[in-house]
């Protein structure tokens, strides 16, 4: 099976992402990567029943053995105050960020 990520691609996807690579590593990165696509690639081909819905894991979860679902509640988190006063900014108890520039892609 012929690698599916080629390395000119991997290049281009080294770039968008903004990652810093020597040769080596992105080379490692990009079969490791094929690897990956060539394991679920085999996972594809496993026959399996059509009727099985795609959410369903294989053991049955009835409702006697099923825990109950358990009230959301609100409970604001002690550390909050703490959390908040490391950041470099914020308003009205949010962590301001910076805008990111971003290109369009074609």
């Amino acid at each position: 099976m012929p690698d599916a990520i080629t390395p000119e691609m991997f290049h281009h996807l080294v770039n968008l992402a903004a990652l810093e690579l020597g040769d080596d590593e992105a080379e490692y990165l990009r079969q490791q990567l094929n690897g990956q696509l060539r394991a679920i690639g085999e996972l594809e081909s496993i026959e399996f029943d059509r009727s099985t819905p795609t959410t369903t894991h294989g053991v049955p979860y009835i409702p006697e053995i099923r825990p109950p679902l358990r009230r959301d509640e609100i409970r604001p988190a002690a550390e909050a105050d703490d959390i908040l006063a490391q950041a470099p900014e914020t308003e009205d108890r949010y962590i301001v960020v910076p805008d990111i520039p971003h290109t369009e892609l074609e």
